[in-house]
């Protein structure tokens, strides 16, 4: 019989106590600048109906990304890639019960059959945030605005970040008009140049050269301008008229307003999926080590209509936890975090029975304890107390159970205390 691998499956990760530690310290932040903004959590399934990502996510990612199956009553179903979809569906069945404009939020865990890389795994987790039910700018300005709480919540400063903003409005504007490419042309070149860092100058070209076909020539000089404007002042004067600009100036006078300061307007930034209909947005690490885009969200008002209620509007931005751990690892953000348990009880001869009732007593209190079982040497108990990174060491021997007073070592500090019990709880709780 072969053995069995104690790896997880590829593009998967194991979460060890430690890891842990640092997911949860993420999600918490995640939670707490999302509710005070007045956004609500809601949960749901980790499998849905292949269908409702083929209908406008993309068919990339419904037919090469997705994990899909047949159930057992023959329906194909799939383990969700991402939330927009189930959170439109979600708010189509309460549509007449929510109030608007509904803010909801999640922390849920996905899964794409991607090439895992860094800053990419077939398993992740995102933090979902979304407004439905508002159809001004101002919806659009509040979920940058939460997403820049969200940076400079976890201690990031404006210039180690940059948001960069666009609108679909005006990209399919850009195309009809300005390039005057049809349906499937504007298709092919909002695709290529939501990837065009990702390949080479020459095979930009190339393809850009396909997609305009005989007007080649004059669609690359403008491709060019476009690519050379680094403000919407800087746009071409057929484009720098059009009302989607004029939307996307309104937004970034609120998001001033709002003190965001780290925007930059991008006339190339797509946003690969097909259901955007409005402002998209990115956040980019300004640290050259790290180019891959952190998040993004933007505006999409219609899938809400497509599970057969009338049509919503909606803004949202997903936040992915390997990007944002990878981002905070580079910018030296993630403090020291210390086991969830305050105190490690050594026990010296035979007081066995009386750390039972101590520890007891200290959980009464909300105190987290682990108790030495193994009656193993002191040496070695303190060993695995600093391994594991628990902040206090009490020590419990025959003396101590006599007199009532025990000697508390503050790990971290290398210090010690002569405490009796009600002084060792107002200590923890001081520094917890």
């Amino acid at each position: 019989m072969s053995t069995l691998s104690p790896q997880p499956y590829k593009g998967t990760r194991d979460l060890y106590p430690e890891d842990k530690r640092i997911q949860n310290y993420i999600f918490s932040i995640w939670s707490r600048v999302s509710q005070s903004y007045g956004y609500e959590e809601y949960g749901s399934s980790i499998l849905e109906p292949l269908e409702i990502y083929a209908a406008k996510s993309g068919q990339e990612l419904a037919n090469e990304q997705t994990y899909s199956f047949l159930d057992r009553g023959g329906r194909t179903v799939a383990i969700r890639p991402e939330m927009t979809p189930t959170i439109s569906r979600m708010v189509a069945a309460r549509r007449q019960e929510l109030s608007y404009p509904a803010r909801l939020y999640s922390i849920a865990n996905f899964m794409r059959y991607e090439r895992p890389q860094r800053g990419r795994e077939r398993e992740f987790w995102q933090l979902n945030i979304d407004i439905f039910g508002d159809d001004g700018v101002a919806a659009e300005a509040e979920i940058i605005t939460v997403s820049d709480s969200v940076m400079t919540a976890f201690g990031a400063k404006p210039d180690d970040y940059v948001i960069k903003i666009n609108n679909r409005k005006l990209i399919n504007f850009m195309m009809a008009q300005y390039l005057g490419l049809d349906a499937v042309q504007a298709q092919f070149m909002v695709k290529l140049l939501d990837r065009k860092n990702k390949i080479s100058q020459k095979d930009f070209v190339d393809q850009a050269t396909e997609v305009f076909g005989d007007q080649a020539e004059e669609g690359l000089k403008k491709v060019e301008k476009l690519l050379n404007a680094t403000s919407m002042a800087d746009l071409p004067a057929e484009i720098r008229d059009s009302s989607a600009v004029k939307e996307v100036q309104e937004l970034f006078t609120i998001l001033e307003r709002n003190e965001v300061k780290s925007l930059v307007f991008d006339i190339t930034l797509m946003r690969g999926l097909d259901y955007y209909t409005g402002m998209v947005f990115e956040v980019f690490d300004t640290n050259p080590e790290n180019t891959r885009s952190l998040f993004g969200g933007g505006r999409y008002d219609g899938l809400v209509g497509l599970f057969g209620a009338e049509s919503i509007s909606a803004v949202g931005v997903a936040l992915g936890g390997t990007t944002f751990l990878n981002f905070l690892e580079l910018h030296s953000l993630l403090p020291t975090i210390n086991s969830t348990t305050d105190i490690y009880i050594a026990t010296l001869g035979d007081t066995v029975k009386e750390s039972t009732k101590l520890a007891r007593d200290l959980r009464n209190e909300n105190i987290n304890v682990e108790v030495d079982i193994s009656g193993r040497k002191l040496d070695r108990q303190i060993k695995i107390a600093y391994k594991k990174r628990i902040p206090y060491i009490l020590f419990l021997g025959e003396d101590e159970v006599k007199i009532g007073i025990y000697t508390l070592r503050n790990i971290e500090k290398s210090q010690e205390y002569k405490l009796e019990f009600t002084d060792i709880i107002k200590l923890l709780k001081e520094n917890k």
